[in-house]
């Protein structure tokens, strides 16, 4: 005599015709949606900067007259070109004359000098290549104790903030991002002792505030990159 649990479980239903045609079309956007995106941005950028630089050169040095099409990409050779030019002549001593003139200029104008020095002071700090970049990527325990957020440490406090501060130890400047936007959150300062130093990379830990927790480095689980260190200490 059979009983219930000698019977044969029914295969699983394979999924329909449908249900295919709609997971194959997902991973399609997965694959494609990344590179068409970028692609469109970058073929984006590069018309708006032929829409504004080729008007600016002169009709009769623009390669459309001597090819027949109108190339895009043109105006942004033209452009990193004449970048580069400028650049090479305000390292020397003529370039920076003539820089400094200018600015002596513009600092007699109230509201020309505020608009300048404020874009002047946001570019030297997006593409200057100098020490203000931010060192290591370290976790702070923000907005409250037992609550914690990554923060990158970009240096440690000087002159009238240490004196200020009601502290004995070291205080260290601490910038903590937002997501999904990383470039704007708090300075904040922390004791030594209270920032705790990450060993990811700052790209890393930016790529891990921008995706909200969802990218993690190396695209690993970190319970996985915990578990490896420990066998590699052992």
């Amino acid at each position: 005599m059979n009983t219930p649990f000698d019977e044969t479980p029914p295969p699983p239903r394979r999924p329909g015709l449908f249900a295919r045609l709609r997971s194959s079309f997902l991973t399609g956007i997965v694959v494609i949606a990344p590179v068409g995106l970028t692609i469109w941005l970058l073929w984006s950028v590069m018309g708006w900067v032929d829409g504004v630089v080729l008007p600016l050169v002169p009709h009769t040095f623009q390669p459309e007259q001597y090819i027949g099409i109108n190339l895009r990409g043109v105006g942004l050779i033209i452009f990193l070109l004449f970048t580069i030019v400028v650049g090479w002549i305000a390292k020397g001593i003529i370039g920076r004359s003539l820089i400094g003139y200018a600015e002596q200029l513009v600092d007699r104008m109230p509201v020309v000098r505020s608009i300048y020095s404020g874009i002047k002071q946001i570019s030297e700090t997006v593409f200057a290549q100098s020490e203000r970049s931010f060192e290591k990527a370290c976790l702070i325990q923000y907005p409250r104790r037992g609550i914690w957020a990554i923060g990158f440490i970009s240096t440690t406090a000087k002159g009238e903030i240490v004196k200020r501060a009601e502290t004995s130890g070291r205080l260290i400047s601490v910038f903590v991002p937002t997501t999904p936007n990383p470039t704007s959150g708090f300075l904040l300062y922390f004791p030594e002792e209270d920032v705790v130093e990450l060993d990811m990379t700052v790209e890393d830990a930016a790529k891990l505030v921008i995706s909200a927790g969802l990218v993690y480095p190396n695209g690993k689980d970190p319970v996985e990159i915990t578990n490896a260190k420990a066998a590699k200490d052992q």
